[in-house]
């Protein structure tokens, strides 16, 4: 729930505003570290074709009314990512983008509908270089807050210290005992064998779950509370199934280069060596989608564009963090709410 008072409120702002002028500095000192090393700052646009082809983010919808009476769909964007490789494509090199991003149905002590999103590439870097970056984000923030710790729920976590790294198949065989990498293609042969698990790890699934439904509740309910906690954590090599925008691993074309960080349990960035192919690329937006419209009833067009971009793109890593998450933690913010300037108001009928 969000928090109750209005923002406006000068007593609830009073007790904001230290915490948003924090923001601010963070911002600012993350901004120079990037300049410092060759990256350009993008702005990419908001209003899109497709918000995104991802089967479980939702979008907000708009319209276009051009003059001559045509109508375009258009919608608010989930992510820079579309953009800012095609700008990429286009030649950039090293880009950030500090984005504005909307998902619907998302409000909580960790959600907003409309958050910031700190996004940034590299190309022809590998993915990896992106764990160093994560490394050096966490330092900057606690440093210009002068905070020596970061603390959400409970759990610690030392910022300045090295991230541990662990792949998917090691986290799942620790935290929960399962073999993971026995499962991953994800036909319903490797969804049975998965569920079995699941269920002798004592992990609750339903007749309906397909593969991706069973990963996703070992991961929330087993494996993600536990990263992040005394030092940050880079959970890496995911699935290729669950990595609809990466690159298969050279080593294994079971798993993508993808990986998330996580600070006291919570997710704060999700980074990619990317996909290049359009042909692939395709494919996978269009398994997503087909999977969107079984569960929702819905889905969202490609972006022809983006697509034909792909074609001329370098390869590169990318990487998106959450950048609202991450001064709450360097704060001290019990919600995310409390470090967003102007959250979104309650409707009449939010509490209905």
């Amino acid at each position: 729930m969000a928090p109750a008072a209005p923002f406006w409120r000068p007593d609830h702002h009073a007790a904001r505003r230290p915490l948003l002028l924090q923001r601010g500095r963070i911002k600012a000192r993350l901004r120079g570290w990037f300049e410092a090393d060759g990256f350009v700052e993008a702005e990419a646009g908001v209003l899109q074709t497709s918000p995104g082809n991802e089967a479980h983010l939702h979008a907000f919808a708009t319209r276009f009314e051009q003059p001559g009476a045509h109508v375009q769909p258009l919608f608010l964007h989930t992510s820079p990512e579309f953009a800012l490789k095609k700008l990429l494509a286009a030649g950039e090199t090293r880009l950030f983008d500090f984005a504005r991003v909307f998902r619907n149905g998302e409000r909580s002590a960790l959600h907003h509908p409309e958050f910031t999103m700190l996004e940034w590439y590299r190309a022809g870097e590998t993915y990896e270089s992106l764990f160093a970056d994560c490394a050096n984000l966490l330092r900057l923030a606690a440093e210009t807050v002068g905070r020596h710790r970061f603390l959400f729920r409970g759990r610690e976590c030392d910022p300045f210290a090295e991230p541990e790294r662990i792949t998917l198949a090691e986290a799942f065989e620790r935290f929960a005992g399962i073999d993971l990498l026995a499962t991953v293609s994800a036909t319903e042969t490797d969804r049975n064998a998965l569920a079995a698990q699941a269920r002798a790890a004592g992990i609750r699934v339903a007749g309906d779950d397909v593969w991706a439904d069973v990963f996703s509740r070992v991961l929330v309910e087993r494996i993600e509370p536990r990263l992040g906690i005394g030092r940050p954590t880079i959970l890496h090599e995911y699935p290729v199934a669950e990595a609809a925008l990466a690159r298969p691993a050279p080593h294994d074309e079971r798993v993508a280069e993808r990986f998330e960080l996580y600070a006291c349990g919570v997710e704060l960035a999700n980074g990619f060596g990317e996909l290049t192919d359009a042909v692939v690329q395709r494919a996978r937006f269009e398994a997503e989608m087909a999977e969107k419209r079984r569960v929702y009833g819905h889905d969202y067009p490609l972006d022809e564009d983006f697509l034909a971009a792909l074609d001329i793109m370098p390869e590169a890593s990318g990487c998106a963090l959450g950048f609202d998450r991450l001064v709450m933690l360097a704060t001290g913010a019990e919600h995310v709410e409390q470090v967003i300037w102007t959250p979104l108001a309650e409707g009449p009928h939010a509490r209905a």
